[in-house]
């Protein structure tokens, strides 16, 4: 048997009162209304909660039982109610996507949500783990089009790569190059270095956020997006853009969050600094 909390609350501001005539006041609802829930209620529970008389209405034996367990359950609703409220309660869009990217995100934050965009953000790194189907984030800018689950994906700029070193850097550093550890590597451009030019790495590094500090510093030749290395003015780049590991990037939402109004704002904002990214890039 379900039993509605309003009539529950009802019951026990009746309880608390005395009466019905006290309950209307609080309530605005009228005595007489009130009378016939009250009536509705004990039939629904199969137990007799009032003694009615002309002195007003006095818990019976389980009336006195429910009361207590009422006032537990709007304790219970009180504490949460103020847990929520002491919450920011704006919606949260989580975005993700590879280092250089979610880096990029990161560098126009402010293009991405503006001063009066009431929702929030969390802007992440993707690992091998991150799971679509299973809303692990709500945006995704991927490197390949997903199949299957519940997703929808929309073309996005094509990233190219290219190697690049620091503008000051020392001559006899020029041949040197950086490479991402094997153990790290996830791309194709993660491997370029170590499988073109092994006999020539003379430093290695953990992650592609080292990598740019590496070659920033003078210590050798690394690969980077030409979005990431052409918008740097302490580097230039070393040759032409590098066959085989230009590829288009994908932006991806459930098919049911990107109808939420702040999700279909980030993926619309994000396809618009992704397209001026790579027009700034000069690709």
């Amino acid at each position: 048997m379900d039993t509605d909390w309003d009539d529950l609350r009802l019951f026990l501001h009746v309880a608390e009162q005395g009466g019905l005539a006290g309950a209307a006041t609080l309530t605005d609802i009228s005595a007489p209304t009130i009378g016939r829930r009250m009536l509705a209620l004990e039939r629904r529970l199969g137990r007799s909660l009032f003694v009615r008389s002309q002195q007003g209405y006095r818990l019976a034996h389980d009336g006195n039982i429910l009361v207590q367990h009422v006032r537990s359950m709007r304790n219970a609703a009180d504490f949460i109610a103020d847990w929520h409220k002491d919450a920011f309660g704006w919606p949260i869009v989580s975005i993700a996507g590879d280092s250089w990217v979610a880096g990029l995100i990161a560098d126009h934050a402010g293009e991405l949500r503006g001063i009066d965009d009431q929702f929030r953000y969390c802007c992440k790194t993707l690992d091998h783990n991150t799971d679509m189907t299973f809303r692990d984030v709500d945006v995704a800018i991927l490197p390949e089009r997903p199949r299957g689950g519940n997703l929808a994906a929309k073309r996005s700029i094509t990233i190219a790569y290219a190697a690049y070193r620091a503008t000051t850097i020392e001559p006899a550093a020029m041949d040197r190059w950086i490479s991402i550890g094997t153990e790290m590597s996830r791309t194709p451009s993660d491997r370029w270095a170590f499988e073109n030019h092994e006999g020539s790495i003379y430093t290695w590094t953990g992650g592609p956020e080292l990598l740019l500090r590496l070659i920033r510093n003078g210590a050798g030749t690394g690969v980077l997006p030409v979005l990431v290395g052409d918008a740097d003015a302490t580097l230039m780049r070393v040759g032409d853009i590098i066959d085989g590991l230009t590829h288009p990037l994908w932006i991806v939402a459930n098919d049911d969050d990107r109808k939420r109004p702040e999700v279909r704002k980030v993926i619309d904002r994000l396809a618009d600094i992704l397209r001026r990214c790579e027009a700034n890039a000069g690709a």
